[in-house]
């Protein structure tokens, strides 16, 4: 399998440049690529060190590391243009574009994307985060009056990460409540959630993901038994279908890709965060 080195580049905290990287990187199979991040690149002689490791991942390999930048700084990304590596400058193929319809020079000022711009929209950021682990797991069902929706499902199925990104993301009030054995048994939702239906969204998921990534967590357990996973998941649609609780298969998902399902299934309305 060819191997390639990555370095995603920025001035700031990379995500951009990783996000966008890496989605053009799940395109090509058959290459295995060793990824290296370089946030905040933002005086020369921090620069000049990306380089130096940029040059010498080239001699090792034999061929260019490939470069995915999101610098602003004009300074900067000269300084990594002298390196020995392809570098695909995402600024730089759209703001000339831009530039020539707007009819307006863009302004080259950094941390325009990442940074806090809007003090309110951090805020509700930081607050959508805190209701997310206030009512992580079932803890509590006292603030799901205020909750934009109540994930459900069974342990594993992807709960909490997909609150706490709703909540980073997007400022979603979002909790999540686990069904156990007995909510099994009963086939019913529990007494807490009930008043809340209308708030609930379950998540499923295939047994065989849900025994691989339960057997990470607790090996050789009835936790982690293929038949166990069966019987919950089983258990679980039956209890859908019957409170008529709206599902998601999060089987092959990113969390990203969940969020966003949500959403729209959901008729969520995103809150405009910086």
């Amino acid at each position: 399998m060819q191997e390639r080195s990555v370095f995603f580049l920025s001035d700031r905290t990379g995500i951009t440049a990783e996000t966008l990287g890496r989605s053009l990187l799940t395109q090509f199979e058959g290459v295995s690529f060793k990824q290296t991040s370089w946030p905040f690149l933002d005086t020369p002689e921090k620069s000049r060190n990306a380089v130096e490791q940029i040059n010498r991942a080239a001699e090792e390999d034999g061929v260019r590391p490939i470069l995915f930048s999101t610098l602003v700084n004009p300074e900067t990304l000269a300084i990594i243009r002298e390196s020995k590596g392809l570098l695909l400058d995402f600024f730089d193929a759209f703001n000339t574009p831009l530039e020539e319809e707007l009819g307006v020079r863009s302004s080259h000022v950094m941390g325009r994307s990442h940074g806090i711009s809007d003090y309110t929209t951090y805020t509700s950021r930081i607050d959508a985060l805190n209701f997310a682990l206030a009512n992580d797991d079932g803890m509590t069902t006292n603030h799901y009056p205020a909750a934009d929706i109540i994930l459900v499902g069974v342990s594993r199925s992807g709960k909490t990460p997909t609150c706490l990104y709703l909540a980073l993301q997007y400022g979603i009030l979002a909790a999540n409540y686990p069904l156990t054995e007995e909510d099994f048994n009963r086939t019913r939702l529990p007494e807490l959630i009930t008043p809340y239906k209308g708030k609930l969204f379950g998540l499923t998921i295939d047994p065989e993901r849900l025994r691989q990534i339960r057997t990470e967590r607790r090996p050789n357990s009835r936790y982690a038994d293929l038949n166990q996973c069966r019987f919950e998941l089983d258990a679980v649609q039956a209890i859908y279908r019957r409170e008529g609780i709206r599902c998601i298969n999060t089987s092959s998902m990113s969390i990203e890709e969940i969020a966003t399902t949500l959403l729209q299934q959901a008729g969520l309305k995103r809150r405009l965060i910086g």
